[in-house]
């Protein structure tokens, strides 16, 4: 019996209507991050797990797909390891490489590996897949675009004011209305000195970060597996409380932070970032999330998250500070700030908003009929110079009855049809129909090309 096929699951296949459609996210993002200044890159689709490994935190690293080294993978490896079925330690013997994990951790090693090539500040694009092996749900895959930009070899923060006025517009063209959420490593790193537990940093980003997932007392409950204290967790308890306007809990964050020189300086990256944003006015509602943490280990300074309002679905952009990440391949003291598109969750949302253009559902914009030799000779001639005028044309390839053809238009959503018969041919002109509203024009070539354009 044959084996019906399949896809992995978190993974899937997309219709040329999908295409379409997801072409319509990639070049409205491409479009203003070019309008910003950056430029485009790209990097391999796998890596070498010692670029990977240790750059996303222990979970992280959990959820790298490895690769199998080619040939006799097993030859090398400890065979007491495989006996014990000691994973841990025989991964490494059997996966030099590995699927990248974001787009971040690889630009990094392209910034250090290409250094004398680049003038800093270096500001890129990438667009392109990253894999996690994730459980699969609504809004999560294993394989899924990033459309990331970063400014690496500048310590400003008008690079940051920047990075959000770039959001602001790219949702603005999606039509999508978004909360951008803030917050700052430093200003966590200021709470963790605060409730006396400045060596659990990392323990107490990665709960919080999940707050909004699990809720507060699941949160409390894994911070005390993790080992802090109760009289840490309840010091924290308020601080994760703090509301008001965005302004307000600043200020609260200020008096609470002031006797910590990291938590305080946080406090005032903050202040900046939000008073230069304001200054240029956002069309986005922003938000200070103190919870709010990314739950990765390379961020040093601010933190971004976007969140779309009128669907339930997980952050559609992400990114934040991250001044130590190069030192790890050699080159230290280089700051960088970055975002990234989840391309494939703004999908979802915009599929569920029904928010794209019509004309994104056809890459054809007119097609011709099909009577027979005579007339697809002539209509092959006018489809030439349709397309020399920029303007995609198709003709049907068989001779058929009309309604199967204009069936055949109809279902791909082609808004215009030409026909060409014997009174065309003898005028040199075409019947121009709109599919829309099913009225028809005789007109020329030089006509049609104006009309369509």
């Amino acid at each position: 019996m044959v084996q019906k096929p399949s896809i992995p699951k978190g993974t899937r296949d997309f219709s040329p209507t999908e295409m379409s459609r997801r072409n319509y996210i990639f070049d409205t993002i491409r479009e203003v991050f070019r309008l910003y200044g950056f430029k485009q890159i790209e990097t391999p689709a796998m890596e070498n797990l010692s670029t990977l490994m240790g750059k996303y935190g222990e979970e992280g690293d959990k959820l790298l797909f490895k690769i199998l080294n080619s040939g006799d993978f097993l030859s090398k490896a400890d065979h007491s390891l495989i006996a014990a079925g000691d994973c841990v330690h025989l991964t490494p013997q059997l996966c030099e490489k590995g699927l990248r994990y974001d787009l971040t951790v690889p630009f990094a090693r392209y910034v250090v590996q290409h250094r004398n090539d680049i003038q800093f500040p270096f500001k890129r694009f990438q667009i392109q897949p990253v894999w996690r092996a994730d459980r699969p749900q609504k809004g999560r895959y294993r394989e899924f675009y990033q459309c990331d930009a970063d400014i690496i070899g500048s310590d400003s923060l008008v690079n940051e004011i920047e990075l959000l006025q770039l959001i602001d517009e790219v949702f603005s063209r999606l039509k999508i209305n978004i909360t951008i959420k803030l917050n700052n490593r430093k200003v966590l790193a200021g709470i963790a000195e605060l409730i006396g537990a400045p060596e659990k940093i990392v323990d107490i980003t990665v709960a919080i970060d999940k707050i909004d997932k699990i809720g507060i007392e699941n949160v409390n409950a894994e911070l005390r597996e993790r080992g802090l204290s109760e009289d840490s967790i309840n010091t924290l308890q308020p601080i994760l409380a703090i509301d008001g306007t965005i302004e307000q809990r600043i200020e609260k964050l200020s008096d609470i932070l002031q006797n910590s020189e990291i938590g305080a300086l946080g406090v005032k990256e903050l202040q900046e970032v939000v008073a230069g944003v304001e200054a240029l006015g956002l069309r986005a509602t922003l938000d200070l999330d103190v919870s709010l943490a990314r739950g990765l280990n390379y961020y040093t300074g601010t933190i971004i998250e976007v969140k779309a309002q009128d669907v339930q679905i997980g952050s559609i952009t992400g990114g934040g500070r991250y001044d130590n990440l190069t030192g790890v391949f050699g080159l230290p003291n280089v700051s960088g700030v970055g975002i990234s598109f989840g391309a494939d969750r703004i999908y979802d949302v915009l599929n569920a908003l029904d928010l794209y253009p019509a004309e994104t559902t056809s890459a054809t914009t007119i097609m011709f009929t099909n009577f027979g030799a005579a007339e697809t000779a002539v209509a092959m001639k006018m489809i030439k110079q349709l397309r020399a005028a920029g303007i995609s044309a198709e003709i049907y390839p068989e001779t058929a009855k009309m309604k199967k053809q204009m069936g055949y238009a109809d279902a791909l959503n082609i808004p215009f049809v030409a026909i060409v018969g014997e009174n065309e041919i003898a005028e040199n002109k075409l019947m121009l129909k709109e599919m829309s509203t099913g009225s028809q024009q005789l007109l020329s070539i030089e006509e049609t090309i104006n009309r369509l354009k």
